[in-house]
């Protein structure tokens, strides 16, 4: 007998899964191996017959550049579910890599999956999440608010009575929380994040200079020279289309330029930061100002943002590491203690 096959079998087995599922990106958590996935969420399929022709990185470079006979699309949007059946498929496709174990091995078993979902969705939303992972192939779908994932990600003991202060800046949502005793005592969620500041640079760049960008661009220029505060300055050449002529334009942009654009946005979460302390308990809001403010998600990564929320609040604040891999750290650390996930669930699917 081939042992070594049949431990690898059996070793599948416990395969259970962790995901983030973004709005920009979907993370991949497995029990026992890490991170395995980090791909964009986007999918291309054929219009008419719904054949699905690309998933993840290969269709994100699809966007804006498709025949008319081709869709491609974020299936998700401001955090939740915009194309249930484009998110099922995505979900399919992550979960079946996973399990590719090649060769004639038999089928495995359906995973167990815990999947971080914004704090503000409804009920019919959190249903259209577990729907879509069931769908895919989970047997069990359990999902967690993210304010309470990233937290757990970023290693803070969210089971004491201290309180802690977390700010999960996504792709379609901003999420934050005060936590305690394993639970979030006051949280709101905002969408109003990463897509926001692309599409306030787009809004900027056509009323200042008559050029249309795409999203792909917006972002990347937010990533090269983007900040919330005042630095270096910094330069990037973007291309577009002139508005007046519809003519391929290229222009110079300057990073206070684009620090400019995204300062609505900014003020917008520092103003909601504020709000949601000024709903926190006394006693939690001491142990806030002692610890200082937590920051995770992709968001948190722009320059200078974590010393403008200090300056509003005046606490402290400390951007996690590996801030784009907290959600899916999180839900990979609740796979390991059922207790906690028992705490922490907010709905399950069967």
């Amino acid at each position: 007998m081939n042992f070594s096959l049949v431990n690898r079998i059996l070793g599948l087995f416990s395969h259970d899964i962790g995901i983030d599922l973004g709005t920009s990106n979907t993370l991949v958590y497995v029990r026992g191996k890490g991170i395995v996935i980090r791909e964009p969420s986007a999918v291309a399929r054929r219009k008419k017959t719904k054949e699905i022709l690309a998933i993840g990185a290969s269709a994100k470079k699809m966007l804006g550049r498709v025949p008319s006979s081709i869709e491609a699309l974020r299936p998700l949007r401001d955090g939740v579910i915009a194309d249930f059946d484009a998110t099922a498929a995505m979900l399919t496709y992550y979960i079946k890599r996973v399990h590719d174990t090649g060769g004639n091995i038999p089928k495995i078993p359906r995973p167990r999956v815990v999947i971080g979902i914004p704090s503000g969705v409804t009920e019919v939303e959190r249903r259209a999440v577990a729907d879509a992972a069931i769908e895919a192939g989970a047997r069990e779908a359990n999902l967690i608010e993210e304010p309470m994932a990233a937290a757990i990600g970023a290693g803070l003991p969210v089971e004491g009575p201290e309180g802690i202060f977390i700010v999960d800046i996504g792709g379609g949502t901003t999420e934050m929380g005060v936590i305690s005793m394993g639970g979030i005592v006051v949280g709101r969620s905002i969408r109003i994040a990463g897509d926001e500041m692309d599409e306030a640079i787009i809004n900027y760049v056509r009323l200042k200079y008559s050029l249309l960008l795409g999203q792909p661009s917006a972002e990347e220029v937010k990533i090269l020279i983007g900040s919330a505060g005042v630095e270096k300055e910094k330069y990037a050449v973007v291309r577009g289309r002139d508005l007046e002529n519809g003519l391929p334009k290229s222009i110079k942009l300057a990073g206070s330029e684009i620090r400019e654009a995204l300062s609505p946005i900014v003020q917008e979460i520092i103003g909601t930061i504020t709000d949601t302390m000024q709903e926190t308990p006394p006693e939690l809001l001491s142990d806030v100002m002692e610890r200082g403010i937590y920051m995770a998600g992709g968001g948190s990564m722009l320059p200078q943002i974590d010393k403008m929320i200090s300056e509003a609040t005046k606490m402290p604040v400390y951007v996690s590491e590996d801030p784009l891999t907290c959600v899916v750290r999180g839900c990979g650390k609740v796979l390991e203690d059922n207790g906690l996930l028992a705490k922490i669930r907010v709905s399950r699917g069967l």
